[in-house]
């Protein structure tokens, strides 16, 4: 049995993502991602102005005049969520959680994929890969994914994201459009497997984080527990020189996590539990729209 209030929770994820979709981010997703590839039609006589490089030239050696392929774009894209939940997730000072705001930005991004008639997917993933849930249809499976989310209870607590990527390559044949929805606090070296994921797939790096991740309450003695190492760690909080340290080191680790993804040529999205997801992704999408055009 769920709990009331966690059934609570998705039922009002699942209402403002729609309403999210349906309003802010009508068309957008559409109009940045009008397809994840393309697929052979048929070949004909070359034209004057046809671009040489489509010539197919077996088929013109053997018809003796030069014959074109031609393609026409994928009307249908596979969408995956790659979706961290190791222990770190489960952190947040303001009105929500890490994993909560994780949710809403599943929600939106599974409704805008099947809105525009694209399927969704995502894969769950800690120290390993968790759950694997295929790529459907629907509003009923943006329902099973918010409710796998917030029901789903991992084994591992660290975060692995090249095992994640690695297994999303190996079951995501077909060039798809992934989003991986992480704090990126993951102590290995991921760039390589990103590097080699984006040969084939569109990634996009969807890096969440909290105000209490960088800086310590002004008071005392603090206690901190790391969510996945379970190390305890006691600072003396009322010295300005500890909470500067804090805040650098902090800084320093969210910094180095965002120069991973550039030196991958990877798209990055910042969204922390405070922020309007709407407005993030509506930003987004403006950018991206441009980045297309140029």
């Amino acid at each position: 049995m769920i709990p009331a209030e966690i059934i609570k929770k998705i039922k009002q994820v699942h209402i403002k993502s729609s309403r999210t979709v349906n309003t802010m981010l009508a068309g957008r997703y559409k109009s940045v991602f009008r397809g994840s590839g393309i697929e052979f039609e048929e070949v004909r006589e070359y034209s004057p102005g046809d671009d040489v490089k489509s010539i197919d030239w077996k088929v013109s050696a053997r018809l003796g005049k030069p014959f074109i392929k031609l393609y026409r774009e994928e009307r249908e894209s596979i969408v995956m969520l790659l979706i961290d939940m190791s222990a770190s997730l489960k952190f947040g000072t303001f009105s929500d959680l890490k994993l909560e705001k994780a949710a809403e930005i599943a929600s939106v991004l599974a409704f805008s994929a099947i809105k525009n008639n694209d399927k969704a997917g995502a894969i769950f993933f800690t120290d390993k890969v968790e759950k694997y849930i295929p790529p459907k249809k629907g509003s009923a499976h943006v329902w099973r994914l918010i409710k796998e989310i917030f029901t789903f209870k991992p084994e591992g607590k660290n975060t692995d994201i090249s095992s994640a990527l690695d297994f999303f390559a190996k079951v995501t044949k077909k060039s798809s459009l992934c989003f991986i929805i992480s704090d990126f606090l993951d102590k290995g070296n991921y760039i390589k497997n990103l590097k080699t994921a984006r040969y084939k797939h569109e990634i996009i790096g969807v890096m969440l984080s909290d105000k209490g991740d960088f800086t310590l309450p002004e008071q005392g003695i603090v206690t901190l527990s790391d969510f996945e190492t379970g190390k305890i760690q006691t600072l003396d909080a009322s010295s300005f020189k500890t909470r500067k340290f804090y805040a650098e080191y902090k800084n320093k680790e969210y910094r180095n996590s965002l120069d991973a993804l550039s030196k991958a040529k990877t798209d990055v999205l910042e969204i922390s539990t405070e922020s309007s997801v709407a407005d993030a992704l509506s930003k987004y999408f403006i950018y991206k729209k441009g980045s297309n055009i140029r």
